[in-house]
């Protein structure tokens, strides 16, 4: 099988089953930032952390493949005619939320109380975190703006949402871990 198909020569994409639409379409721009967001968590997932993190990471990035799974395909075109979902793969669900509130909550019992913002920054692998926090931010507005329009599974949304958190979370836990000062936004007084 070839790479290339030219069949997006024109400005076009297929969508799961078969229907094609303008590559700028909000729903090829939804599920092309969690494409972004899952090549910045691999970064991530390369640098020296811990292995159980490196497992939690490579568990999203196989989650966001699926959510993007489920993106790329339409309402109109989730089930098949013989009545069959057209997607055969577990989809994000309750417990890949949970998944992540857990994650998020088991290191947050090992960080100090947050008392200011914090900058991003200390180390590359903190700034990996907060650039794929705010694309996974992106990602979730133009879900909900997608969602807005036609309606999309609603545990998209919540997974989106909790996976910043998990982000945020992971950049002040590998702050702590590589020993990395967070630096704390104070912003200067007035005169």
């Amino acid at each position: 099988m070839k790479i290339y198909t030219k069949t997006g020569d024109t400005g076009t994409t297929a969508l799961f089953g078969g229907t094609r639409v303008k590559k700028y379409n909000l729903r090829i721009e939804s599920y092309g930032n969690v494409d972004e967001l899952n090549s910045y968590i691999g970064l991530i997932k390369d640098q020296e952390i811990s292995y159980a993190i490196k497992e939690s990471l490579l568990k999203i990035q196989n989650e966001l493949f699926t959510l993007g799974a489920m993106l790329a395909t339409p309402p109109e075109k989730e089930t098949l005619k013989n009545g069959k979902e057209r997607l055969n793969i577990p989809k994000i669900d309750e417990d890949s939320i949970l998944f992540l509130e857990n994650e998020i909550d088991k290191m947050d019992a090992e960080l100090p109380q947050m008392t200011h913002f914090i900058l991003p920054g200390g180390h590359q692998a903190v700034s990996f975190c907060h650039v794929a926090r705010c694309v996974c931010r992106r990602a979730e507005r133009l879900s909900v703006e997608l969602n807005d329009q036609e309606n999309i599974n609603n545990d998209i949304l919540k997974y989106l949402n909790r996976l910043s958190d998990y982000l945020f979370t992971l950049a002040r836990k590998l702050s702590k871990d590589l020993s990395v000062e967070e630096i704390k936004w104070i912003p200067e007084k007035k005169s």
